[in-house]
């Protein structure tokens, strides 16, 4: 998402003016096939400001994650398969709609990505079910390691919302992704749901699992040499749990 801002002229009361760029809003894909940005609007960039702010709380950093991880997810919901519904209205008119039936399965990288699991259980009203896939990164190398998974033991007839705030530099995501194809879930029914993500990691990923599909609200292209995304968020779970 980029944002172009323009100060007032003069020394007057008129706040900063935010001026969305037009390309932003004309369609939710960027760049490669399988990337989806959600539109830029006053409201997404608000809530991001206040993600990214240092000085924002806790408890405050998580009602702006839930408005904005509702709107990812609820993209992300657009790529799972649906049944049509004949119903009737209560002035007994017929209508034709469409119901949420697939099976899902929500699978968090610990710790971070557990904060989605509330706003996909608010937005999908289908069969749900979660895992869990605990990833530790080394500090120096920045590669990870895979110390703990668990999943619905139908999970290869599921489609998968592999949810993680957070891509970096791409390792930790495709160290989940690769143990979710091995447990035969096919790449075309997996689903990223992201916060923020580096370019690094967005190439690493579009690359090398052309078939899936990852909805994010904003993209950083720099890493720090602590493998940080800049301008980033810091560390999210920590904020987001209040243990920093």
């Amino acid at each position: 998402m980029s944002v172009t801002v323009t100060t007032p002229p003069s020394a007057d009361t008129k706040p900063l003016v935010y001026k969305l760029n037009a390309r932003d809003n004309n369609s939710y894909r960027e760049e490669s096939n399988n990337l989806f940005l959600l539109p830029s609007s006053n409201y997404l960039l608000s809530n991001l400001t206040i993600i990214r702010d240092r000085t924002t709380s806790s408890s405050d950093l998580s009602r702006a994650f839930q408005r904005v991880a509702t709107q990812i997810i609820a993209k992300a919901c657009d790529f799972l398969p649906i049944d049509e519904y004949e119903g009737i209205t209560p002035t007994t008119s017929a209508f034709t709609g469409v119901r949420q039936t697939a099976k899902v399965c929500g699978v968090s990288i610990l710790r971070a990505g557990a904060s989605f699991e509330e706003p996909l259980r608010q937005a999908y009203s289908g069969p749900l079910s979660f895992g869990k896939i605990l990833i530790q990164r080394d500090e120096e190398t920045c590669l990870p390691a895979l110390l703990y998974s668990k999943f619905p033991s139908d999970l290869v007839e599921q489609a998968v919302l592999i949810l993680e705030p957070i891509l970096a530099t791409g390792g930790s995501i495709c160290t989940a992704i690769d143990l979710i194809i091995s447990k035969g879930v096919p790449e075309d029914r997996i689903i990223v749901a992201n916060l923020i993500t580096s370019r690094k990691a967005i190439d690493i990923v579009s690359s090398r699992y052309p078939k899936l599909r990852i909805v994010t609200a904003a993209i950083d292209e720099k890493l720090n040499a602590k493998c940080q995304l800049e301008p980033g968020v810091g560390d999210f779970g920590d904020r987001f749990y209040g243990t920093t």
